[in-house]
């Protein structure tokens, strides 16, 4: 496919995306997301962040399977989950769960500074490469489970998880900064729930439910233990 092909089917998913929002405008509260948002949606290529053979289907609003039973999640929640956090170009953001790297380029856009964690290591690997193409020099990456976060950079002013824990796992609430906004689904696998988390600046911590969804599963590293 020629570069052509990529920028109308680029067009097409961002005008679905678009049109995903105004149809869920009820439950999420919004028509429109933000416009810088949508301005780093446009400007990530998504073909780069797929399987070879997967690059035909790049465009589409759907996830897509990247190896390892893990996948590149639906556009719309990419930017719907992105649209939540509410992104200044100052803030320092905790990624969980890497993938191949699109949901960290698409942050890299927005933030100072993403620091992403990855649990299989040919995964990471990848999207090291994929991100240095795209010039993502914001973003660092290492390979461990995600569910302690990253205790070294806290705390963060966003957080986004795309695992999905059957609870909110408490490192994580615990190294969002005050004034700080966490994105996650989170429930049993056939009830998840993307949840909005956010602690106000005396540190309470607040969740609302945005909409059902269905991500692969976070794992506790210590539930086995118990």
């Amino acid at each position: 496919m020629s570069e052509a092909d990529f920028e109308e089917l680029h067009e097409q998913m961002l005008a679905e995306v678009s049109g995903d929002t105004a149809y869920v405008s009820g439950v999420i509260g919004k028509a429109v997301l933000d416009e810088r948002v949508m301005a780093a949606m446009r400007k990530v290529p998504r073909h780069e962040f797929v399987p070879i053979e997967l690059r035909p289907f790049a465009y589409a609003n759907i996830p897509l399977p990247i190896g390892f039973d893990k996948t590149i999640s639906q556009p719309f929640i990419v930017a719907l989950m992105t649209d939540l956090l509410d992104i200044s170009a100052d803030d320092t953001v905790l990624e969980i769960g890497t993938g191949l790297g699109y949901q960290s380029a698409i942050l890299a856009q927005l933030a100072r500074q993403v620091y992403s964690i990855e649990i299989i290591e040919e995964l990471g690997r990848q999207a090291k490469q994929r991100l240095h193409r795209q010039g993502c020099t914001n973003v660092e990456l290492k390979i461990a489970n995600g569910y302690r976060g990253w205790p070294e950079h806290a705390p963060f002013d966003k957080v986004i998880v795309t695992a999905a824990p059957d609870l909110i796992p408490p490192p994580l609430i615990r190294q969002l900064k005050g004034g700080g906004k966490m994105v996650i689904p989170a429930g049993l696998p056939d009830a998840q729930q993307l949840v909005l988390v956010e602690k106000d600046s005396n540190g309470r911590v607040t969740t609302k439910e945005i909409l059902q969804v269905r991500f692969s599963q976070l794992e506790d590293p210590d539930a086995s233990m118990t």
